[in-house]
């Protein structure tokens, strides 16, 4: 019996699909040969491939392992460019040092995020926007009440500060760890 059209277009997909997946796989294998362990390939679908390469897959996840005794940390890194000039950051924390820590401490910057609208005058901030005018231009940030009450939330979390009358920036040190936040909650590429 000769497959139908859509069985036979169903059939290639699936063909294509396995190649890809095996494709990923010898890329996986030849990170574990190179010195790679078998932990380090469940993340590899969100690693980034540095200078194309099979074996730099892991870089930066090898960098954490040469310079971090067991039971080993996290390290959170960027370089970035934004409107109010290039920031390079980074910070390593321990597993121990994150374990032990005590998590509440963190509840209001996190719930500082959680909010649809703080989330927005964060992004027009760091894309250039730095005066309450210029803010409240980009639209859907509520009233001038409202929004004089979001910046005051992000101003007392850390996220924001104000640089002078009506005017507020992000600083350096929080413009890594807030697209980190953001990348890590939606996964965005």
């Amino acid at each position: 019996m000769i497959p139908t059209d859509p069985l036979r277009a169903e059939l290639d997909e699936l063909r294509e699909t396995l190649a890809g997946a095996l494709a990923r796989l010898d890329v996986l294998e030849q990170a574990a040969g190179a010195g790679a362990g078998a932990g380090e390939a469940a993340g590899a679908s969100s690693a980034p491939a540095a200078a194309g390469s099979s074996a730099d897959v892991f870089w930066a996840l090898d960098g954490v392992k040469q310079r971090l005794d067991p039971p080993g940390g996290i390290v959170f890194a960027g370089s970035v460019a934004v409107p109010a000039g290039p920031v390079d950051w980074q910070i390593t924390l321990t597993t121990d040092g994150l374990l032990s820590a005590d998590w509440a401490q963190v509840a209001p910057s996190l719930a500082a995020l959680g909010n649809a609208t703080r989330l927005g005058l964060l992004q027009a901030v760091v894309g250039g926007a730095d005066t309450v005018a210029q803010i409240s231009a980009e639209g859907g940030l509520g009233s001038t009440g409202q929004l004089y009450h979001h910046l005051g939330q992000l101003v007392a979390t850390g996220w924001l500060v104000a640089v002078g009358r009506g005017r507020y920036a992000v600083p350096p040190e929080r413009v890594v760890p807030l697209l980190v936040v953001l990348g890590a909650a939606g996964r965005t590429s």
